[in-house]
């Protein structure tokens, strides 16, 4: 039967099945065509030390650009519900150690795929806080300021989306920043109107 001819003892190779993942979005299957391969476990570390250092970017850029001691600061009219400075102190390192938890657990528990959209989302997050931090202290153009953290705190609601498909409590624990983060983002508007 020409060409179709199997010869005995040869096998028939077929497509390799490919792994169905029963939580997958369409944007993780449209994004997992891209890779041929499996995601190993170099790739999972790769994965866990780019969303590590973007914690690193994010803590550098907000001590670079930062300044509640200055005299600007200091004279802005704030809302009678600031919260106390003490606040900010506890706050912040607690959420930058559970970023970069949050980070290394999606890396090494979910697909590349939905790994991609979590780094890519926390990039521009991190990339949105800093422009918050540096159009608030520098030039002081609060609008623009608090149009940036209120990018933040909806991006961040797609960051706990994936990361609760990685582990509840990692949910759980990220909570306190989604919450922060919409209270700071209240908080910049509350300034831009004062000010």
């Amino acid at each position: 039967i020409g060409s179709r001819t199997i010869t005995a003892g040869s096998k028939l190779h077929r497509p390799r099945k490919q792994h169905c993942d029963s939580t997958a979005w369409p944007a993780d299957i449209a994004i997992s065509s891209l890779f041929e391969g499996p995601y190993t476990y170099e790739m999972r570390l790769v994965a866990s030390g780019i969303g590590i250092s973007l914690v690193f970017v994010y803590v550098i850029g907000s001590g670079l650009w930062v300044n509640t001691r200055d005299g600007w600061y200091r004279g802005l009219n704030q809302p009678p519900w600031q919260p106390p400075d003490f606040i900010f102190g506890l706050i912040w390192p607690y959420n930058f150690v559970v970023l970069g938890i949050a980070a290394y657990v999606v890396s090494n528990r979910l697909s590349a795929a939905s790994v991609i959209t979590y780094l890519t989302v926390f990039a521009l997050s991190v990339a949105a806080a800093l422009t918050w931090a540096f159009q608030f202290y520098r030039p002081h153009n609060l609008e623009a300021a608090s149009i940036a953290l209120s990018l933040v705190a909806a991006l961040t609601v797609v960051l706990l989306v994936i990361a609760a498909r990685a582990s509840l409590p990692m949910l759980i624990a990220l909570l306190p920043y989604q919450i922060w983060v919409i209270i700071a983002s209240f908080l910049s508007w509350s300034y831009a109107r004062l000010n």
